[in-house]
């Protein structure tokens, strides 16, 4: 089974929110961030909802599958790398845990997801 409306996936929702909360945080960073960390962890968010999609696409469970990890890998880079900021003092440690609350979500939200695709075998 496909999901072909990835869409009206909670994980997929969530994982959008924090792309929001990201571009919205990566915005305060210095400047001379833009082609660094900035980059770095915008993209990284990205591929968080932008892999969940590219599983559902796939017609086949185990191709889907690697890409919901190819995701959940995503979030532990953004979490290193929203350290990394935290550690640089572009973010305090109040924004730091917010953002790892939603990180520990999506990652919830996707384990879940992948556990019951994994069912779908």
């Amino acid at each position: 089974m496909n999901y072909k409306v990835y869409n009206d996936l909670d994980v997929w929702k969530v994982s959008r929110e924090l792309v929001k909360s990201i571009y919205d945080v990566t915005k305060e960073f210095p400047k001379e961030e833009q082609y660094g960390l900035i980059n770095q962890i915008r993209r990284c968010a990205v591929s968080i909802p932008s892999n969940i999609a590219e599983g559902c696409g796939r017609n086949h469970t185990k191709d889907s599958i690697q890409f919901f990890y190819i995701s959940r890998g995503s979030i532990f880079e953004l979490e290193t790398q929203l350290y990394l900021a935290f550690d640089q003092k572009y973010i305090n440690e109040l924004m730091l845990n917010l953002l790892i609350e939603k990180c520990t979500t999506c990652k919830k939200l996707l384990n879940g997801f992948i556990n019951y695709y994994q069912t779908l075998k």
